[in-house]
């Protein structure tokens, strides 16, 4: 029996998220956990006239892949896929691992050699999509593994995932357009600013220049659910601590209370509770690794909780974000790197936002009524 929040969902993702048009070639990319909402993809893909492709591939393969391929075979880029990232006008992925620690025994060596080769097909996606000739959007199915993380219920979890997607709404589409148009007005403020401050309860105090940089309002087109706006630092600009509130998700593997100071831009000094070795492994993946690609502020006050899953996460209401390596061209951030990894600071427990030295953000809540909330 077809679940009609599946059909809502894939309508959503196909027709605003990505706006497919007749001709276009749209690639579906998913776990085999996802079958459901890759058929209902696949559906409205065709509806729309565009031509679907489907990469449903065991997650297995990951695993059995760092577990047993040679240096040459970690190294290898594919021409097959770069062919693909070269010619697809759309692109639908979906995440649902069955087992989200699957990598957690995988050499993190291993895991950085092959993000590192891989690095052309991140970066000619971001300039691709940054010139917008190519569409995408990544959403989460809502499966086992997702719930058990979250400690929630399938049911739960369930309602959760659509829940924060505002798919419970007759018109969700009308719903983002709505959150659009505030976001548009932060980011409209937050444009030609030149200094970021960030200060939080836990210890995080970190100043960047914004210096020529650009704002983006995230609202479903790329993510969904969606619910930030971000931008990137001049490179050389960020200085201080940040100490991040949640617990670090990459490839699997949890990194607890990580901590990283900045000077010049560069991450000086990193520690962590757990999975101290795995950060520093990927903080040395490349020379782009160590600096930041991205900071945000999460948006979407309907997501409150922590599970787990960056794609929620990032986007809670109250929080902002970072990413090591790579920036997005839109942004004006130059940073390359085989890594992009986000990571939050709650100021919910106490906290501010300042640019140029005006307080915009304090415990969780903007203070101006027309931005998010």
């Amino acid at each position: 029996m077809r679940d009609p929040r599946l059909q809502k969902l894939a309508s959503v993702l196909v027709n605003y998220s990505c706006g497919v048009k007749k001709g276009q070639l749209v690639r579906i990319s998913g776990s085999p956990s996802a079958q459901p909402l890759i058929v209902e993809l696949f559906r409205e893909v065709l509806a729309a006239g565009a031509h679907p492709t489907v990469r449903m591939v065991p997650d297995e393969l990951d695993e059995i892949f760092l577990k047993n391929a040679s240096d040459e075979q970690l190294r290898f880029l594919n021409p097959i896929s770069l062919y693909e990232y070269e010619n697809i006008d759309v692109s639908i992925g979906i995440w649902a691992e069955e087992n989200t620690k699957a990598l957690t025994n995988c050499d993190p060596a291993k895991i950085g050699i092959t993000q590192a080769a891989r690095k052309p097909l991140m970066d000619l996606f971001m300039r691709r999509a940054a010139d917008k000739s190519l569409n995408w959007v990544g959403t989460q199915y809502p499966n086992l593994a997702a719930a058990q993380d979250a400690e929630m219920s399938l049911a739960e979890y369930e309602d959760f995932v659509f829940n924060a997607g505002f798919l419970y709404e007759d018109d969700p589409v009308a719903a983002w357009k709505r959150i659009s148009e505030r976001q548009q007005r932060l980011v409209d403020f937050l444009n030609g600013k030149h200094e970021y401050r960030v200060v939080a309860a836990n210890g995080t105090d970190v100043r960047m220049s914004l210096e020529g940089m650009r704002w983006i309002n995230c609202d479903g087109k790329e993510n969904f659910p969606d619910g930030e706006v971000f931008t990137g630092p001049v490179l050389d600009s960020v200085e201080g601590q940040i100490n991040f509130s949640f617990p670090a998700v990459h490839h699997g593997r949890e990194v607890l209370d990580a901590k990283l100071t900045f000077r010049n831009g560069k991450v000086v000094d990193a520690s962590a509770s757990k999975g101290q070795d795995f950060l520093i492994s990927m903080l040395d993946m490349d020379e782009g690794s160590r600096r930041l690609g991205e900071c945000a502020i999460g948006t979407n006050y309907h997501i409150r909780q922590y599970t787990r899953n960056t794609l929620f996460d990032e986007k809670i209401g109250g929080t902002v974000h970072f990413a090591l390596g790579a920036g997005y061209p839109e942004s004006g951030n130059t940073n390359q790197s085989g890594l992009h990894w986000d990571m939050v600071v709650d100021l919910r427990t106490g906290g501010y936002v300042e640019v140029d030295g005006v307080r915009i953000i304090e415990d969780g809540k903007f203070l101006r009524e027309e931005f998010p909330r």
